[in-house]
């Protein structure tokens, strides 16, 4: 079954505007002109059809991979409230993983929270490609915002302040 693998990584919501994602490998070139490429797979577990994390590893096209870190689901918490809501246990095939097998009409990942992936991902691309992140990310219109002013602090009832 498909891992549905593009919106996966629509879900992270990567700034990267020259990226492809090919079967289940999400590709991008964070800084135009440069040769090195980053590249995103799916980690397989021991259990067949089943993983656990993303592999972010950085490519030349000449030299191959330079370097590569394994971002586990259950280190970034990918999983936690979908383990929690469902009490599946630590140790087990299910915890902080998903599998191909799926209910109809949701992705396999369902349930996934993609913030602690996305920021690892973040930190990572900013020591290989600095300043890719900000220079990739959409601009802000500028136009009128609302502004809240601060609350003064309170002091608790019955206290003197000074």
């Amino acid at each position: 079954m498909s891992l549905q693998a593009p919106e996966f990584f629509s879900e992270l919501c990567l700034p990267f505007h020259d990226h492809a994602v090919v079967g289940n490998t999400y590709y991008a070139a964070p800084v135009p002109g440069t040769p090195l490429r980053l590249r995103i797979d799916f980690t397989r577990t021991i259990h067949a059809d089943t993983y656990g994390g993303l592999r972010v590893a950085v490519v030349h096209p000449e030299r191959g991979e330079i370097d590569a870190v394994a971002l586990s689901f259950v280190d970034h918490g990918t999983f936690h409230r979908r383990d929690e809501a469902t009490h599946t246990r630590p140790n087990t095939k299910q915890y902080g993983t998903f599998d191909t097998y799926h209910r109809p009409a949701r992705p396999p990942w369902d349930g996934a929270v993609t913030t602690g992936l996305r920021d690892a991902i973040q930190r990572y691309t900013a020591v290989w490609f600095p300043g890719a992140w900000a220079a990739s990310a959409p601009k802000r219109a500028a136009g009128r915002t609302s502004r809240s002013t601060p609350a003064p602090p309170t002091a608790p009832a019955g206290t003197r302040t000074r």
